[in-house]
C-alpha cells in the first residue's frame, strides 16, 4: 500500500512523498518531467515486502514547494532538497534509482555526496559530462534535444496547457505503450499543480542545445573531479529513446568507474512503464551487489 505524506526540510521546503514497505534495504525513486512521484507506485508495491521505498515529488512538481523565480531552480538548491531528505531519514540510501530529470540530479548528487548512497541505478538519464559533448559536437542530439529550446520559451506554460494539453501528451507517446484515461487522469492531476516549475528545471539549466549567436555552451566548462561518481553504478538504457540518443553512453566510464551499462533494444524512454519487469530486475540486481 501507498503511502502518502509531506516531509518539511530545514531550508524552508516541503517535499510531497509516497513511500511503501517498512523494513530492509533503504530506495529513494526519483522521477523527471512531465511526470511526478506516482510513476514509482507500481515497483514500490513490488518491493513492499523486501524494501523501504521513497519517491518524492521533486520540488516544483504536484504538491511540493514551488518556489518562484528560475534560480530556485538551479542544481545547488535541487540537491539541496535531496540531501536533507536523505540525512532526515537517518541513514545512507543502499540505491538510489533515478529517470530522467531526477537522473540528472542523482548524478550530481552521487558526484558531490557520496556518502549518501551506496549504490545508483540510473535510467535513461544522461550524465552532465556527455551531455555536454553530445549537444556540443553531435548534430543528432541537438536535434533530439530541439524541444528543450521551446520548454525555455516564456509562454511554454499556456502553450502547453492549451486544448487540454495538446503539445504536452506527445512528449509521452512511444510505440511500447499506450497511456489509459486512467493514466492521463494522473497527468492531468499533476499538470494542474502548475507547470512553471518543471519547467523552471530547464530554463536553469545550461545545457541545452546552442542557438545562432549563442556561444554559451562552448563556453562551459566543469571540471572531472565535479562529475566523477565513485559509488558503484548500473545504467537501464531503453535505446529506443527519441530525445536521448545512444551516443550519451559513450565514454562515460572515464567519469563512472564501476559502471555497467545495461540496454534495452525495446524500450524507449518511458522505460519504466513499458519494461516494468525490467527495471524491477535491475532494482534487485543492485540491492543483491
Amino acid at each position: 500500500m501507498i503511502r502518502l505524506f509531506d516531509a518539511p526540510l530545514p531550508h524552508g521546503i516541503t517535499l510531497s512523498c509516497r513511500a511503501a514497505g517498512r523494513q530492509g534495504p533503504r530506495l529513494m525513486l526519483l522521477h523527471g518531467f512531465p511526470e511526478a512521484a506516482f510513476v514509482w507506485d507500481g515497483v514500490m508495491t513490488a518491493l513492499a515486502e523486501r524494501a523501504q521505498c521513497l519517491a518524492p515529488n521533486l520540488r516544483g512538481y504536484e504538491r511540493s514547494s514551488a518556489p518562484a523565480g528560475v534560480e530556485a531552480y538551479r542544481a545547488k538548491a535541487l540537491l539541496a532538497d535531496l540531501v536533507a531528505l536523505i540525512e532526515q531519514s537517518g541513514a545512507p540510501l543502499d540505491l538510489l534509482v533515478a529517470h530522467d530529470w531526477g537522473g540528472a540530479l542523482a548524478w550530481s548528487l552521487a558526484a558531490q555526496r557520496p556518502d549518501l548512497l551506496r549504490r545508483l541505478l540510473v535510467i535513461n538519464a544522461p550524465h552532465t559530462a556527455t551531455f555536454l559533448r553530445e549537444l556540443r559536437d553531435n548534430p543528432a542530439q541537438q536535434a533530439a534535444s530541439a524541444y528543450m529550446n521551446y520548454l525555455v520559451r516564456p509562454d511554454a506554460e499556456a502553450r502547453l496547457a492549451e486544448n487540454g494539453y495538446a503539445r504536452l501528451w506527445p512528449f509521452l507517446q512511444s510505440p511500447y505503450r499506450q497511456l489509459t484515461d486512467a493514466d492521463r487522469a494522473r497527468y492531468e492531476a499533476v499538470w494542474r499543480c502548475g507547470l512553471s516549475g518543471p519547467l523552471n528545471y530547464y530554463r536553469a539549466s545550461p545545457l541545452r542545445p546552442p542557438r545562432e549567436g549563442d556561444d554559451a555552451l562552448r563556453r562551459l566548462q566543469i571540471p572531472d573531479a565535479a562529475l566523477t561518481v565513485r559509488v558503484p553504478t548500473d545504467v537501464l538504457w531503453g535505446e529506443a529513446d527519441a530525445a536521448l540518443r545512444p551516443g550519451l553512453l559513450d565514454g562515460l566510464e572515464r567519469w563512472v568507474p564501476q559502471l555497467a551499462v545495461h540496454r534495452v533494444a525495446d524500450a524507449s524512454h518511458w522505460i519504466v512503464h513499458e519494461r516494468p519487469a525490467r527495471v524491477l530486475g535491475a532494482i534487485d540486481a543492485a540491492l543483491g551487489r
